[in-house]
């Protein structure tokens, strides 16, 4: 290339001159050093360069194309701006290109530096077009654009070349040229196609956050109730999860999905609620759902998907503070089995569950340990975790500590590459550059060798970064020196003997990311749910309705999207325990006063209500005695009775209960589960025994006895009075007046006058109607 374009009258490269200049220097220097004592620049000189370099924000906001080849040309844009306090007068925006990097740290270096470089930044390219600037006011900005053919590039072969853009000028304190901003980036230049390929694997993840909550709708479908309806917006046309899904599906990927989010996009679809305060209203984008979906399926058939586990579960949380708190890694378990189920039911493609991600790919001993424990053999690590001493990239797969869990150990620079903002125009050119440098630098590593290469960027990319991203993959897209595989195929790829499969220790792990883990209490709080769960589900008749969304609840307890939202995540595992105890209290003793008990037998009823809308079973009601020996139930101390009840009724259980001593007894009922754990709270009352004596019954007996008398006394006054009322009638024929009226009002006296200890005679006869209200009626 070189040769080529002296011959077309371009003059020497910038490579070329760059050398010379280097090699004229190298030879002059002991022949000037005795004429001439040069003064030297020192580290002051240095720093007051760049510090003058940085008067101008230089910013590249287009490079096109991306990767070049022999007849393109290259177009570079942006914009200058003064970030002085004084004008500059008579700046050019200049093209400088060259040296080619010779190592992948050495582009890493060279993005992270600042401010021009006296010592290391080339020339301005003499034969490139430049920009005249006559005036540039401070706090002014000034477009920018330059173009020029590959072949006035000078360069000489394959390699990453540093291209910069500078500005010289002069300002009014100092009016002399000089380098007042400069911006760098990199030029990746692979004109034919190399003869290894590098095996390029990138993840593309498909991940948001908990939005679905433990509580359903009352009807058939058991409706979804989601916290809030803020996950429409990221699947909206340019939202973040639409754009992931319309730029993914052009990009040779391998998609990453949380089988949470398909669940939670495919119940939106099929009619879902949103908590309002406390009410719930029908949410509102079922069609959105439905258009995002339909787009997906699309977008991955045919494709390879990888599922994490249900929830995306926070794998380093688990080791570090939950595996120790019992049944924590049965979540990891259940989550896991959840995961195949739901992308198949929802996509209809079968995912691969064999990979584990923990976050940022970094790894010890504990994490492999519990990420392996649901059945998944494969973790995907990161090089800054499980690190290589070596002077190349080796190839991502290998085996991991006693070879039974296969690492796959993503690229730090190329996996971080997109992080940041990148709204800003310059920043996701720079990073789409700095990329594809590196890129072709694993490649030129060694050349002679294939290696395979992950990119297992962040796990929620903004917009901004999904486009950059895609950027980057397009400009991958001619395959001259790298060619996309699967993460499955990088998994199994032929490891390189040199490289690590030690895995480090614990105390290596960072401690920015330990802070942010999930702390114990979450663990702790899961255990509390799920024990109350399985108390709760084996006395419905429809347990499924309550295990299904109460276990999908709990799987998002432990998700890695609430890593920094320690307040969220405790507000969200608080409704989801307050949901389950309020249904819990639908089954429930209802309270009972105080009761009298006369006699020595009789019946003690207790309610049992259900208020939810399945039937209650297995459930046993014990009601004891607090004194057996004053009161028993059936002959001891306490009675059991089996319960159920039929959706929103209530069931009155009675006891049968015998008394042997007067006085009062207290009484609690309680409900149990079949295996005799006790269901909800207890309910306590008094029962006032009051037996009758055989004192009172002879009280009784004596006063009866003297109504006969009574009785029978009248009776007999009655008959003589009748009879000697018969014999004056006989004595007396023909008279019709009564006997014991004269005739002249007089009353006539009996022969035995009434004593007065008679009873007064009855004055009205016995009514067959019921007895009125208070009365008490012998029956």
């Amino acid at each position: 290339m070189g040769e080529a374009a002296d011959i077309q009258g371009t003059g020497p490269s910038p490579a070329r001159r760059w050398l010379r200049r280097t090699i004229t220097v190298a030879v002059g220097a002991p022949l000037l050093a005795g004429l001439l004592q040069a003064p030297t620049a020192t580290p002051a000189d240095a720093a007051e360069e760049a510090a003058v370099s940085k008067t101008v924000d230089v910013s590249l906001d287009t490079l096109s194309p991306t990767a070049p080849v022999e007849g393109d040309t290259v177009t570079v844009s942006g914009t200058v701006t003064n970030r002085g306090k004084k004008t500059i007068t008579d700046a050019t925006v200049n093209l400088r290109v060259g040296p080619m990097m010779t190592s992948r740290s050495e582009i890493d270096q060279v993005s992270d530096r600042t401010g021009y470089r006296g010592d290391s930044d080339p020339a301005p390219l003499a034969e490139a077009p430049t920009v005249k600037i006559a005036r540039l006011g401070a706090g002014l900005s000034a477009d920018f654009s330059l173009t020029v053919p590959v072949s006035e590039l000078g360069l000489d072969e394959s390699g990453v070349y540093q291209l910069g853009v500078s500005l010289t000028g002069q300002t009014s304190s100092q009016r002399y040229d000089r380098v007042l901003g400069i911006e760098r980036t990199f030029l990746p230049y692979q004109p034919e196609a190399t003869e290894k390929k590098t095996q390029l694997t990138y993840l593309w993840p498909l991940i948001s956050s908990a939005h679905v909550s433990a509580e359903t709708a009352t009807d058939d479908q058991q409706t979804p109730v989601f916290e809030d309806d803020a996950l429409a917006a990221e699947l909206r046309p340019g939202g973040r999860l639409e754009q992931m899904v319309s730029l993914g599906k052009d990009l040779p990927v391998t998609w990453v999905i949380d089988p949470d989010l398909l669940a939670t996009v495919d119940a939106m679809a099929n009619g879902y609620r949103v908590k309002d305060g406390t009410a719930h209203v029908p949410g509102k984008n079922k069609a959105v759902a439905e258009q995002w979906l339909n787009a997906l399926e699309k977008a991955v058939q045919g494709r390879k998907i990888v599922a994490l586990p249900f929830a995306d579960p926070d794998l380093a949380s688990l080791a570090h503070r939950g595996k120790d708190v019992p049944g924590s890694l049965g979540h990891l378990q259940s989550a896991t089995s959840l995961a195949e189920t739901t992308v198949e039911t929802v996509l209809h493609v079968q995912p691969s569950t064999d990979f584990t991600w923990p976050v940022e790919g970094a790894v010890d001993p504990s994490i492999v340990a519990v990420a392996t424990s649901a059945g998944a053999n494969k973790v995907i690590a990161r090089s800054d975790s499980v690190r290589d001493d070596l002077s190349y990239t080796p190839t991502a797969a290998r085996p991991l500590g006693n070879g039974s869990t296969t690492a796959v150990v993503s690229d730090k620079l190329l996996s971080t590459a997109f992080e940041g903002d990148m709204v800003r125009t310059e920043n996701s050119t720079l990073a789409v550059q700095e990329f594809l440098a590196q890129s072709l630098a694993i490649t030129l590593e060694q050349p002679e060798q294939q290696r395979s290469v992950v990119v297992a960027p962040q796990r929620v990319p903004s917009v901004s970064q999904a486009q950059a991203m895609a950027t980057a993959l397009r400009g991958l897209a001619a395959q001259r020196w790298s060619h996309p595989i699967d993460l499955q195929a990088a998994a199994v790829a032929k490891p390189d003997p040199d490289a690590s499969t030690t895995v480090p220790s614990g105390s290596r792990y960072p401690k920015k990311l330990r802070d942010r883990e999930l702390p114990v209490q979450t663990f702790r709080d899961m255990k509390t749910t799920r024990d109350e769960l399985d108390d709760f589900k084996i006395v419905l008749t429809l347990p499924d309705r309550v295990v299904t969304p109460f276990g999908n609840a709990i799987n998002r307890e432990m998700s890695t999207s609430w890593r920094g939202q320690a307040r969220a995540a405790a507000v969200y595992r608080n409704d989801v325990q307050q949901y389950l105890q309020d249904l819990t209290e639908g089954i429930q003793l209802v309270d009972k006063s105080d009761l009298t008990l006369s006699g020595r037998s009789a019946t003690i009823p207790v309610t049992v209500q259900n208020k939810l809308l399945q039937g209650v079973d297995d459930l046993v009601l014990r009601l004891t005695s607090g004194n057996g020996n004053r009161l028993e139930l059936n002959g001891r101390r306490y009675a059991e009775l089996p319960v159920k009840i039929n959706a929103g009724h209530s069931q009155s259980v009675k006891f049968e209960a015998s008394a042997n001593v007067n006085g009062q007894v207290p009484m609690t009922a309680q409900l149990y589960t079949a295996d005799g754990t006790p269901y909800g709270q207890p309910m306590t009352f008094n029962v006032k025994v009051s037996e009758i004596t055989a004192t009172v019954m002879l009280v009784i007996a004596g006063g009866v006895l003297l109504l006969v008398l009574a009785g029978v006394r009248m009776y007999s006054q009655r008959k003589r009075v009748a009879a000697r009322k018969a014999e004056t009638e006989e004595s007396e024929p023909g008279t019709e007046t009564d006997p014991e009226d004269t005739g002249n009002g007089e009353d006539v006296e009996d022969d035995e006058p009434e004593q007065p200890s008679d009873p007064t005679p009855d004055t009205g006869s016995e009514s067959g109607d019921p007895s009125g209200p208070g009365e008490k009626v012998d029956r």
